[in-house]
């Protein structure tokens, strides 16, 4: 799937759990009120990508009712599996390679997955084709290279640190084939995909207990890599991760951009 030891962030790791529980805190508030802006309702059919955790779907599956769908796929549905009964299917697809898993979607949704995905023209493709005419594309994306650091207050070391350890991260992501400035491009790749009425927004909190919880946990999830890639020593991540622990320092994240349109 990528260009370098595969995916960074393996759903089956202890940690991917406590990362998806961040990301919901922090982002579903954003990604419901523009579901909620489409009408979403009773019999829609939606097509949730790169799923990830279980909150996007369990929120959808209320909203579409049991004369609704939600199709929810991802490479690896290990964190999702529990959720697999009707109105949700739950499938292992890989939108990069594969075919979509359906067609006359009303919505098609996917949030934090295309920055990973090697072949995202591809990928964006797919999604539009499995589009009813009139259905919505909701593509949310970091913008890592928009924002690149995790204390963008750096008064102190241990402010320096932090963002050296996540000049770190990128370093792992784009050595694996993420695009770090994806999430500015989503508006006009929608536009010239076809997609009418495309709107943008982007959201990122510049401090939160959750942003402490997602830090800790992709810092914990990452340790090997950042060691073994000469990006830090055990030292310098056990420190880091005592001061994120301290609660005294102001975390923030990439900012998510969100941007969506309408098949015609």
């Amino acid at each position: 799937m990528t260009r370098s030891d595969g995916y960074l962030l393996d759903n089956r790791q202890s940690e991917a759990g406590q990362r998806f529980d961040a990301f919901a805190t922090l982002f579903d508030p954003t990604t419901f009120r523009h579901m909620e802006g489409f009408g979403v309702g009773p019999g829609w059919r939606v097509w949730e990508v790169g799923v990830g955790g279980t909150s996007v779907v369990s929120w959808l599956a209320k909203k579409v009712g049991p004369t609704g769908k939600v199709v929810a796929t991802d490479i690896d549905i290990s964190q999702v599996a529990s959720v697999a009964r009707p109105p949700i299917e739950v499938r292992v697809h890989d939108v990069g390679a594969e075919e979509p898993p359906g067609e006359g979607f009303d919505l098609v949704h996917a949030r934090l997955v295309l920055v990973h995905v090697p072949d995202r023209e591809r990928a964006l493709r797919s999604m539009i084709k499995s589009l009813r005419p009139g259905g919505r594309l909701l593509i949310e994306d970091a913008d890592p290279a928009l924002q690149p650091l995790l204390c963008p207050d750096e008064h102190g070391p241990e402010q320096q640190l932090a963002n050296r350890l996540r000049h770190g991260f990128r370093k792992l992501l784009a050595d694996r084939g993420a695009d770090l400035s994806y999430g500015r491009k989503l508006p006009r790749l929608l536009r010239e995909a076809g997609l009418r009425r495309v709107e943008a927004d982007a959201y990122f909190p510049v401090t939160s207990p959750a942003c402490a919880a997602l830090e800790s946990a992709t810092v914990r999830q990452i340790r090997d890599q950042l060691v073994t890639a000469g990006l830090a020593t055990d030292e310098d991540i056990d420190r880091h991760l005592a001061n994120v622990a301290s609660g005294t320092m102001d975390l923030a994240t990439a900012p998510m951009i969100s941007a969506w349109g309408r098949k015609g």
